[in-house]
């Protein structure tokens, strides 16, 4: 067989980033997956469901900028629906591609496996929709150009796409792509951007300005922009938990993590009370602003948002991208006020200190476990939390230059990190990947252990044995007995997947002492997995947590 519609969307794939697919083969997408392991530039990564398939696939696209998942039609694609309309909340481009079957067994209405028994061929179709920016179902006749009109898509919007994949147009051959995809055009208009520039100046000159910055600048790609603007005039900058390590938080302008009320007293008033604050590519949700308790006056403000630009809470400039008004604002920053020095910060790690026995014999605590871990943290790793103790434990701390930190607070799926580290590990294997996840979400997607030994990756699992469901403990009944969950004999785990003493090391901490030198281990197996579970209190949380869960709280119980 020459080349075929499989072999043009691999390549398409390929020109894009992608040099691994995750997914789970079944009767559907064989043939594809055929030419998935023959191809030169790709690697076939098989999950261990397609839900984990899907929370990898968004865990590499969010270093790679792009991932790809695929799963056979029916019950495959249910299966990873989760974690494509994760993908989509957050703005993650992955291509769900789906095995479906032959074009004249679904326009003969058969009723045969994995589906709904009625001859209708397209209910998933309509349930992706809503949870992609683009869809096609690919026929013989176009299967090129759509497949090329989706992958535009995912990445202009940075959102899921959906491609069916029919048996038998997977093996249509057609011609190979001749011209690269032509890269996003920035779509500012001339009109909205010598407009901003113009208002922008005037609200600008001559005042103190502070920047507060969020997710979607590292989304659109705008990161080193960012960085130039508030390094070039040491602008004063914090940003949300959500866009954590989206700055170089060891600056010394860096402010903190804002989070509304929960932020320290003088953070709050730095931003809230800042004679103009630039926010740029924020989105307010409830978990990561303490139940929307930020009090930004609009009036005060100019919002950058990916599409467009509002100044003083009233005028909107668009069509304007991020990118294009981070430009402008970087041009006319001569013209702010110079900023008032940012006081030294208070220490938010735990320093290298020594070891005191005094000290080191006392029980782990939150208090005490976050500042060692993001201490012993270095400059290369990424690092993945799971929406919990794990995530709010580490969101408030500063990080080291280089590192990047990912987590999921809006759409917020437990379970969802192990795999998703799994995915940037892989995405990125000259760094290290440490995954910091709670026993309860643990137990959701521990399955891809197996995998991550199998494809012999390196890096970190802290697990936090508080016996349950912390988060929800902290947000309603802390000794409900749905809070708890089965124990498990967790340092047996990695070997039970598969994994050795050459390939795993496997450690157990519950004292401040034993966590440091269980860290010091870690830093000595460069080549290994280190899968270290680490004991706190059932009913111990995070400060921040506690702050969070009464804010939701409230939302919950509010009649």
């Amino acid at each position: 067989m020459g080349y075929v519609v499989g072999d043009y969307l691999l390549d398409r794939l390929h020109e894009l980033g992608v040099t691994e697919i995750f997914g789970v083969p079944g009767d559907f997408n064989l043939e594809f997956l055929d030419h998935t392991v023959a191809h030169e530039g790709i690697r076939w990564i098989g999950s261990a469901n397609e839900l984990n398939a899907g929370y990898s696939a968004d865990g590499y696209a969010r270093l790679r900028g792009i991932g790809a998942v695929v799963t056979t039609y029916g019950v495959g694609e249910l299966s990873a629906v989760n974690a494509i309309a994760g993908s989509y909340a957050e703005h993650v481009p992955v291509v769900h591609i789906v095995g479906v079957p032959a074009k004249d067994i679904q326009a003969n209405h058969r009723v045969i496996h994995h589906t709904l028994g009625d001859g209708d061929f397209h209910h998933f179709r309509r349930i992706a929709a809503e949870v992609t920016c683009a869809q096609a179902d690919l026929g013989a006749a176009d299967a090129c150009q759509e497949i090329d009109r989706v992958l535009n898509s995912v990445r202009v919007h940075r959102r899921p796409g959906y491609l069916m994949l029919a048996t038998d147009t997977a093996r249509v051959e057609v011609s190979p792509p001749t011209t690269p995809l032509a890269p996003p055009p920035d779509f500012s208009s001339a009109g909205a951007r010598a407009a901003f520039e113009v208002d922008a100046r005037e609200f600008l000159a001559g005042k103190q300005v502070t920047v507060l910055a969020d997710i979607f600048v590292n989304r659109v790609g705008a990161t080193d922009l960012l960085r130039t603007l508030v390094d070039s005039r040491r602008l004063p900058h914090a940003t949300l938990a959500w866009g954590k390590t989206v700055v170089d938080e060891s600056a010394p302008n860096f402010l903190g993590i804002y989070a509304g009320a929960a932020s320290p007293p003088a953070l709050r008033a730095a931003i809230e009370d800042a004679e103009r604050l630039v926010t740029i590519g924020v989105q307010y949700t409830d978990s990561i602003t303490a139940g929307f308790s930020q009090r930004i006056d609009s009036r005060r403000t100019i919002d950058i948002g990916p599409e467009r630009a509002v100044i003083g809470g009233i005028d909107a400039y668009a069509p304007l991208s991020l990118t294009a008004a981070l430009e402008i604002l970087t041009e006319i920053a001569g013209e702010f006020a110079d900023p008032t020095p940012v006081p030294a910060a208070a220490a938010t790690t735990a320093g290298g200190a020594a070891a005191d026995p005094l000290i080191d014999d006392l029980a782990l605590t939150q208090a005490t476990l976050w500042p060692l871990v993001a201490d012993a943290l270095g400059n290369n790793n990424v690092v993945v939390a799971d929406q919990g103790s794990a995530f709010f434990g580490l969101a408030t701390l500063h990080l080291p230059a280089g590192i990047t930190f990912l987590g999921q607070p809006l759409w917020g799926s437990i379970g969802y990190a192990l795999p998703a580290a799994l995915g940037a590990g892989l995405a990125c294997p000259d760094r290290r990947a440490v995954l910091v996840i709670g026993d309860g979400a643990a137990q959701l997607s521990i399955q891809e252990l197996g995998t991550w030994i199998r494809e012999r990756l390196t890096g970190v699992i802290i697990l936090v044995d508080n016996n349950g469901y912390a988060i929800e403990r902290a947000i309603h009944g802390p000794a409900a007995p749905y809070n708890d969950i089965a124990p498990w004999r967790w340092p047996e785990l990695p070997h039970a997947f598969g994994g050795d003493r050459h390939s795993v090391l496997t450690m157990r901490a519950a004292t401040i002492g034993e966590l440091k030198q269980c860290l010091r281990a870690a830093e000595e197996a460069p080549d290994k997995l280190v899968f270290l579970q680490v004991v706190t209190g059932t009913t111990d949380y995070p400060p921040l947590v506690a702050d969070i869960a009464a804010a939701l709280t409230r939302a919950n119980t509010r009649t």
